[in-house]
């Protein structure tokens, strides 16, 4: 492990093992001064999310660019004291802490036990929602992670996640798709998210009036298996309790060949996506690249 990984794995440590216990008033200040400090040093992270932004919202002038990267930076920070704090949280707070609107296309799509994906983009607090999908609807689900570096992070990460009531299967190795397949045929739940694949077997989608790339993952998934595949969306408002919405299933289409239902199905989560993101762009946290015309290909992505 080099010096670096092993700074990295003991910053999250610390994270985990300290910033959960801190009181809530003094753990949101500490992101928010963080996340404040960040913005102002102006790196590549902040200078990606404002780009980002200025596709979401065209008419936005600099100014405005920066009020919401400021707004996304101290998003950003919220998710990760939010994160580091949820493993002390009680059953009583998960449940408290997330309001979702019209989660009735969830609650429907379990009780046919067709299978449900959840498709949901990078806003607000995923492990958040996860974590009251476990404890409010005491359903377990499946989902898939990045093999971080080191490996001892990326353990940590599994072993949070766990803690949390989901499974976790490594993104590498080719046998997560076969192994999503099987928990949707037993009438199980899995969670993904989905708006960034830069990989060659990546969807192209029109997003925010250019290309971009998303995985077709979620739509292979329920045409192979014939479960629900329902986008999600997340947001933050002034209060401690974030807010999502259960969007309508995403069918499939009734003819082409697979290649084409795929290209169908994978838009509409990315029209799906691009509502909750223009309605709160300040929570989608997308430090990366994402859009093809903005890839340098002596680079490659970042």
């Amino acid at each position: 492990m080099t010096p670096t990984d092993r700074l990295t794995d003991a910053l999250y440590g610390i994270g985990w093992s300290t910033v959960k216990r801190l009181p809530e008033p003094v753990a949101v200040r500490l992101g928010d001064s963080i996340a404040d400090l960040a913005w102002r040093q102006r790196g590549k992270g902040v200078q990606r999310l404002e780009s980002n932004y200025a596709r979401v919202v065209p008419d936005a002038s600099p100014e405005r660019l920066r009020e919401l990267s400021r707004a996304g930076m101290r998003s950003y920070l919220r998710y990760w004291m939010e994160s580091f704090r949820l493993p002390a949280w009680s059953e009583e707070r998960i449940r408290g802490g997330f309001d979702v609107k019209d989660v009735h296309h969830l609650t429907d799509g379990l009780a046919s036990d067709r299978g449900v994906i959840i498709a949901l983009p990078h806003l607000a607090n995923w492990d958040l929602a996860g974590a009251w999908v476990t404890t409010e609807l005491n359903t377990p689900f499946t989902t898939v992670a990045e093999r971080l570096k080191p490996e001892t992070l990326y353990d940590r990460f599994v072993a949070y996640r766990e803690g949390l009531g989901m499974e976790v299967l490594p993104h590498s190795g080719g046998t997560a798709f076969a192994a999503l397949a099987r928990r949707l045929r037993d009438g199980g739940l899995i969670c993904l998210v989905a708006d960034r694949d830069l990989s060659e077997s990546g969807v192209e989608v029109d997003f925010f009036g250019d290309k971009a790339r998303m995985p077709a993952g979620p739509a292979l998934l329920a045409q192979q298996t014939g479960a629900y595949l329902l986008p999600v969306t997340l947001w933050y408002d002034d209060t401690p309790v974030m807010k999502g919405r259960v969007h309508a299933p995403v069918e499939v289409p009734e003819s082409g060949d697979r290649t084409s239902k795929t290209s169908v199905m994978t838009q509409a989560l990315a029209d799906a996506f691009a509502t909750g993101i223009a309605d709160h762009p300040e929570d989608w946290h997308m430090l990366q690249r994402l859009w093809l015309a903005d890839l340098d290909p002596a680079k490659g992505p970042s």
